[in-house]
C-alpha cells in the first residue's frame, strides 16, 4: 500500500508539472500567433496573409518600397515586438515582486520607478533638461527615465546597507519616494507650456507608438538577459516564499536575495518604461491569471508569465489601435481592462494569491 501510495503521488507531480510546461508552452506560442495577427491590424487595412508575407519577405531581405512594406516593417512589427518584450518584462516582474514582498498588490512599479521615470521624461519634454549633457529630443527623454527611474531602488538598497529592511519596509519606502518624486513632475506640468502637456501625458500612461528598430537593438537584447537571469533565480525565489526564517533554513539568504532580484527587476522595468512609458496593470494582473491555471511555482510561472504578458498588451494595443480615429495609447485601455479585472480575480480566489 506505501508503495501504491508513493507511486501515485509521484505519478500525480508528474502530471501537474507536465500540465504547467504545456501551458507554458500554449503561452507562448500564442504570442507569436498574436503579433502575426497585429500586425495586419490597423487604419491601413491589411489582411493576415498579407502582413505575414511582408513581414518573411523583409526577413529574408526581399521587402519591396511599397507603402504596405513601410506601414508592416517600420512601424507594426517594431510596435508588436516592443509589445512582446515589454509585457513579457512587466510580467515577469510583477511575479516575482509579489514573492518576493508576499504582497497580492507587488507589481515592479512599486518601488517607485515609475515615478521616478516620469519625472526624468517631464524633464526633458517640458524643460528640456537632460541629465546626460548635450542630448536632446527622445534621446534625453529615454536617457533622463531610465537613469531617474533607478535612483529610487537604489536608494532602498543604500539604505538596505545600513539596516536590513523587511519587504513592509522596503513597500513603504518605494510609496514614499513615488509620492516625492510625482509630486515634483506635477509642479513641473503645471508650470510648463500647454504645448508639451500632450506629449507628457502620452508618456505617462504608456504608447507603444513610437518603437523603432534602434531602440529594439537594445531592449531585446537587455530585456532577454536580464528575464534570463531572474528565472536561474526561480529556485531562491520559491524558498522566499516561506518567510525570510524558513529561507535560512534552507540555505538561502533572503536579504542578498530580495536586494539582487529588486535590482534585476529594476533594470528590467527602466528598460521598458524608458522607451513606452508607464503601461499600468500588466505586470499586477498578468501573474495573477496565469497563477489560477499552473500554481506559484516559479520554475513554471515565470515564464508561462512572460509568455501571457506578450499576449495582454498586445490584445490591448490591438484595441487600442482601432478603437478611435487617432487611436489611444496603449495605457489606457490596459487600465480599463486590468482594473475591473484584477477586482475580479481578487473576489473569486479564495486562498492568498501570491504563493
Amino acid at each position: 500500500m506505501a508503495h501504491e501510495h508513493v507511486y501515485g503521488f509521484v505519478e500525480k507531480y508528474c502530471h501537474e508539472n507536465h500540465r504547467k510546461i504545456v501551458f507554458t508552452i500554449i503561452c507562448l506560442i500564442l504570442a507569436v500567433f498574436v503579433f502575426f495577427l497585429t500586425i495586419s491590424i490597423g487604419k491601413y487595412e491589411l489582411s493576415f496573409g498579407e502582413s505575414y508575407r511582408i513581414f518573411v519577405d523583409n526577413l529574408f531581405g526581399n521587402g519591396r518600397a511599397t507603402t504596405e512594406n513601410m506601414i508592416v516593417w517600420e512601424y507594426r512589427v517594431p510596435r508588436a515586438l516592443m509589445g512582446i518584450f515589454v509585457g513579457a518584462s512587466l510580467a515577469v516582474g510583477g511575479a516575482v515582486m509579489q514573492n518576493l514582498m508576499m504582497n497580492p498588490l507587488a507589481e515592479p512599479y512599486t518601488m517607485g520607478i515609475s515615478s521616478g521615470a516620469f519625472l526624468g521624461a517631464v524633464l526633458s519634454i517640458t524643460c528640456g533638461i537632460s541629465i546626460i549633457p548635450f542630448l536632446g529630443g527622445d534621446d534625453a527623454t529615454v536617457l533622463n527615465a531610465f537613469i531617474l527611474s533607478l535612483a529610487p531602488v537604489f536608494l532602498i538598497v543604500a539604505i538596505s546597507k545600513f539596516r536590513k529592511t523587511t519587504p513592509t519596509t522596503m513597500i513603504l519606502c518605494g510609496v514614499a519616494i513615488m509620492y516625492a518624486f510625482s509630486s515634483v513632475s506635477t509642479m513641473l506640468m503645471v508650470l510648463a507650456d500647454p504645448e508639451h502637456l500632450s506629449d507628457a501625458y502620452s508618456w505617462r500612461v504608456g504608447v507603444l507608438g513610437k518603437a523603432s528598430w534602434d531602440s529594439l537593438m537594445l531592449v531585446i537584447p537587455s530585456m532577454t538577459i536580464l528575464i534570463a537571469i531572474l528565472l536561474l533565480f526561480a529556485g531562491k525565489i520559491n524558498t522566499m516564499s516561506i518567510g525570510d526564517k524558513g529561507a535560512i533554513s534552507l540555505g538561502t539568504d533572503p536579504y542578498r536575495t530580495r536586494l539582487v532580484c529588486l535590482v534585476l527587476v529594476a533594470l528590467l522595468t527602466a528598460f521598458a518604461v524608458s522607451f513606452t512609458g508607464t503601461i499600468g496593470f500588466v505586470g499586477l494582473v498578468a501573474p495573477h491569471i496565469v497563477r489560477t491555471f499552473i500554481g506559484s511555482n516559479n520554475t513554471y510561472l515565470l515564464p508561462a508569465c512572460a509568455g501571457f504578458g506578450g499576449i495582454f498588451l498586445l490584445v490591448m494595443d490591438s484595441i487600442a489601435k482601432v478603437i478611435s480615429e487617432t487611436g489611444l495609447p496603449v495605457g489606457v485601455i490596459s487600465a480599463m481592462v486590468g482594473g475591473p479585472l484584477f477586482i475580479y480575480i481578487l473576489v473569486q480566489r479564495k486562498r492568498r494569491i501570491w504563493y
